[in-house]
């Protein structure tokens, strides 16, 4: 299970980045954001869960049959429903506490949280005036704690042996599937559970999200895994390319390419660099070798309980990014029919620039 920071550390620092936005109130859904807030992480369905945050209370309305559980990872207080009542009394009183009970206050809202729950609270409110939660929670996740940064790294040492394990798997007549098998395997010997897997062999490569199945491994053959696993409740992610067999030149110049993004991006990766900019590094690259309209995606995303979250490293984000900051750099060729390369890290900004989880080198890999 996560191990979270005390609440009130959080809390606090929310607080000031509340007073520092004029936001009257955060309203976060059973969600990663609780999560990482609260350390309560309860099971979503139907049942209306919500932690409210003003200046002066932070109080959870709760299931009343969800209460026992919830209670272990938290002390805040909860404002307790059951099915036969429903939400709408304990609601209207955890609103009270807040100090909610004015008109056109400002709210923040977990853009995670069910309609069905945002609409029963933005109809219990007097003309609010609502936003996400990207100048509020979402920014203080991003910039990763010392707790976070070792969770992580420990998901990625583990991932780099299991995608290790991968390619030494490789023989012809093995499917994608099988190696994906060999991955989940790794992970869960080792205390680990499978976030997500796509082995490409060949053509397979040039779909970005290829779903692995049945292809078959045949010599001379481009193979590209990106896996990761979820560690102690955080994630991996890592993209490496090999060939098995002998590549030839079109494979080895589009490598090249890659490789260069890939160290052009982490050259500008930097405290008080925008996201764009890192794009565009990489996207310049690619643009200049005559690759540009086979670069089909962003240069990547943010990383921490979510596999993807804030901030975004797009060519249409000006985000200025900090030190803590964690997310991918990812840049890729797909070539349709022949094969696809990408080139994945996950990186922590560090006063002096980008410091790589990962400890697998991107060499392309030969069997």
């Amino acid at each position: 299970m996560t191990k979270f920071p005390p609440a009130e550390f959080r809390l606090s620092n929310l607080r000031e980045r509340m007073a520092q936005t004029e936001t009257d109130l955060v309203v976060l859904g059973p969600s990663s954001h609780m999560a990482w807030l609260s350390g309560v992480h309860p099971h979503g369905d139907e049942r209306p869960v919500m932690l409210v945050v003003s200046q002066n209370y932070a109080g959870f309305l709760m299931p009343a049959l969800n209460a026992d559980a919830a209670r272990k990872s938290t002390d805040l207080p909860f404002h307790l429903w059951r099915d036969d009542q429903g939400p709408e009394e304990a609601l209207a009183e955890l609103l009270e506490a807040a100090g909610a009970n004015t008109s056109g206050l400002s709210v923040v809202l977990d853009e995670t949280m069910r309609a069905d729950f945002a609409l029963r609270l933005l109809d219990a409110l007097d003309a609010p005036k609502r936003r996400f939660t990207g100048d509020t929670v979402s920014l203080l996740r991003a910039s990763k704690d010392d707790n976070e940064f070792a969770a992580i790294k420990a998901a990625h040492l583990l991932n780099d042996a299991a995608i290790k394990a991968a390619f030494d798997a490789l023989k012809e007549g093995i499917t994608e599937g099988e190696i994906v098998a060999v991955i989940n395997d790794y992970y869960k010997a080792h205390g680990a559970a499978l976030e997500f897997c796509s082995v490409c062999f060949g053509e397979s490569g040039a779909f970005p999200h290829h779903y692995s199945g049945a292809n078959s491994l045949k010599t001379n053959t481009a193979v590209l895994i990106d896996s990761g696993c979820r560690l102690n409740g955080y994630p991996s992610d890592m993209t490496r390319c090999g060939f098995f067999g002998t590549p030839d030149e079109t494979f080895k110049k589009v490598f090249d390419v890659v490789e260069q993004a890939v160290q052009a991006a982490m050259e500008v990766s930097k405290p008080g660099a925008r996201a764009s900019d890192i794009d565009k590094a990489a996207r310049d690259v690619i643009t200049a070798a005559g690759y540009g309209d086979k670069f089909l995606h962003r240069t990547g995303h943010g990383l921490g309980i979510d596999i993807h979250e804030e901030p975004y490293i797009a060519a249409n984000s000006d985000r200025v990014l900090v030190e803590g900051n964690v997310f991918s750099i990812e840049p890729g060729i797909y070539l349709s029919g022949k094969f696809g390369i990408r080139l994945e890290e996950i990186v922590i900004l560090r006063e002096t620039g980008a410091e790589i989880f990962s400890e697998m080198p991107r060499d392309m890999v030969l069997r």
